[in-house]
């Protein structure tokens, strides 16, 4: 059983994945402090830092925005090891000028947000691109001909100079579904673009913050269904399914944070260290560089063989870690310090482990086998940028 869960509390909304009673998902959103990442706004350039290759540009948030001439110059078809000659930024703009940008990255710390000129309109089962000029499937889709097939039908619907990402999500769906999003998706573009802007800054199209990314995002992975605490959210997520053509069971509850001891859970998820049934545990410390991860066998006392028993652990902890990755959101660089083995095939089973539970992940995850210290590093891309954990 796999359910979203919607809870209003506090001027802030808690949005839960659960499967199978267990909290596997969880991020949060304050109604004054919403992600901006994906909204699209007319800025105006403050200033070009020709050294730099890069310009502020105000969009009308409480700071400036930071934008790079690469997300200026056309989008490439990375996978063609297309290229781009790169040209001064002050040829391109000036301080004063109009601006058409999306917000890539949130601001960080003293860091505004990144843009780029390359929009991106996600849909259920496409991310329509209408400043680029190529079609590419998703690494997750590895059957050769399904991706012939999909990038067969999304060519016939897209508009001559623009380009699509082919989402998983669209792998064995039929022709008509695709059409009716993609045509509904560049109609939706042709309203922002119609959008009279007098003065600028100003946004003119709000992706929908952590809420709506959640919900398109989830609606095909065997959703049984949405669970929402109150009328309101139950109307904001029925407009939602309204606008993607799609039918999820969604039922009230007002006491649905009781409900498979979702507080605790969500407590637990908060905690430094975390402990592992045969108790050992991990401990899980945020740098600014990196997220460190470190294993350790605890009370697990094990089998004679030293070597198996450590094994054991380090198993049982890379299943943990892949869970607690995910559910934390945890992005970027991290580093995990298994307790050492001496034998190969331990350490590629501890690999195969880490391996096969991420892919349970929605993001996209990078693993690196063990270093000469004998860390493991992996990589990932975080889905919410307003982060839910940040201890």
């Amino acid at each position: 059983m796999k359910e979203l869960v919607i809870c209003s509390t506090d001027n802030r909304k808690i949005i839960a994945l659960i499967e199978d009673e267990e909290l596997v998902e969880k991020y949060e959103e304050d109604e004054e402090d919403k992600s901006i990442e994906g909204n699209i706004y007319v800025g105006k350039v403050q200033n070009v830092l020709t050294g730099l290759q890069s310009a502020f540009v105000n969009i009308g948030e409480k700071r400036n925005a930071f934008i790079h001439v690469k997300d200026i110059l056309p989008k490439v078809d990375i996978t063609k090891n297309e290229e781009v000659e790169e040209k001064p930024i002050n040829k391109l703009i000036k301080p004063g000028d109009p601006l058409i940008v999306e917000v890539k990255k949130e601001a960080v710390d003293k860091k505004g947000p990144r843009l780029s000129t390359h929009i991106s309109l996600t849909s259920r089962f496409v991310v329509f691109m209408p400043n680029a000029d190529f079609i590419t499937v998703s690494q997750k889709i590895e059957d050769e001909n399904e991706k012939l097939r999909l990038k067969e039908i999304v060519s016939k619907y897209l508009p001559d100079g623009t380009g699509a990402i082919i989402r998983t999500v669209a792998e064995g769906r039929a022709e008509d579904e695709i059409k009716n999003d993609i045509l509904k998706t560049i109609e939706k573009w042709k309203n922002i673009k119609l959008k009279q802007v007098e003065k600028f800054p100003q946004k003119i199209y709000d992706k929908g913050g952590v809420l709506k990314k959640t919900v398109v995002d989830l609606v095909d992975s065997n959703l049984d269904k949405i669970i929402v605490q109150n009328k309101n959210d139950l109307e904001t997520v029925k407009t939602i399914l309204d606008e993607i053509d799609s039918n999820i069971n969604i039922e009230i509850d007002e006491n649905i944070l009781s409900k498979y001891s979702l507080e605790k859970q969500m407590k637990q998820a908060e905690n430094k260290k975390v402990w592992l049934k045969s108790g050992a545990f991990i401990t899980i410390d945020k740098t600014e560089a990196l997220v460190a991860i470190d294993v350790n066998s605890g009370k697990f006392i094990g089998k004679d063989d030293a070597e198996e028993t450590i094994t054991a652990v380090n198993i049982e902890a890379a299943k943990e870690i892949s869970k607690q990755i995910r559910l934390r959101d945890i992005s970027g660089i991290i580093v995990i310090d298994f307790i050492d083995m001496q034998k190969e095939e331990n350490k590629n089973a501890v690999i195969s482990e880490i391996v096969k539970n991420s892919k349970k992940d929605r993001s996209k995850v990078q693993v690196e086998e063990f270093t000469k210290l004998n860390l493991m590093e992996i990589t990932r891309k975080h889905i919410n940028s307003k982060k839910s954990f940040e201890k």
